[in-house]
């Protein structure tokens, strides 16, 4: 509904299947089972994923515009390719920080060995795995997703003119 696009909230929630997988290694590495802990901590971790997802598209989308209205009828690929650029390059801080904030405060879950470590360590192991396979997905495959996205748009407009 944000951004009124089937393609592009499944562009988004492409990132729950990348977070997925990250938070399955961790959990398998670490050698927990599925049990409820396993799955808030997925549930956490898919929010997280997705509300990324979300703001590097609105990034992406705000750069791509500003260029377009920089050059008007001027804007060709090259100009798409560096806007994206520019828009990913505007999230790579925040994203960098929202990880390893996520990180840090869970890892000392990971290595206690007080009193309801046994619930926590299984809730805190599938976000830290999928926070850092979400890190590489949001800042790599979604501006290349984005990129090819707008291109066949550029195409059709550019069909449909000439």
């Amino acid at each position: 509904m944000v951004f009124h696009s089937a393609s592009e909230a499944a562009h988004v929630m492409l990132a729950v299947p990348f977070a997925l997988s990250g938070g399955v290694i961790l959990q398998k590495l670490l050698g927990y089972d599925f049990n409820g802990a396993i799955w808030v901590g997925y549930i956490a971790l898919f929010g997280t994923a997705v509300q990324t997802g979300v703001v590097m598209v609105v990034y992406l989308e705000e750069s791509l515009k500003s260029k377009m209205a920089e050059l008007g009828e001027r804007f060709t690929r090259a100009d798409l390719v560096q806007a994206v650029k520019d828009g990913a390059k505007l999230r790579l801080r925040p994203k960098v920080m929202t990880v390893a904030t996520t990180v840090a405060s869970l890892l000392p879950i990971m290595w206690s060995n007080r009193q309801g470590a046994e619930v926590m360590k299984p809730l805190a192991t599938p976000v830290i795995g999928g926070m850092i396979s979400s890190l590489i997905h949001i800042l790599i495959v979604t501006p290349v997703i984005f990129l090819w996205l707008r291109e066949r748009q550029l195409r059709k407009a550019a069909a449909k003119e000439g």
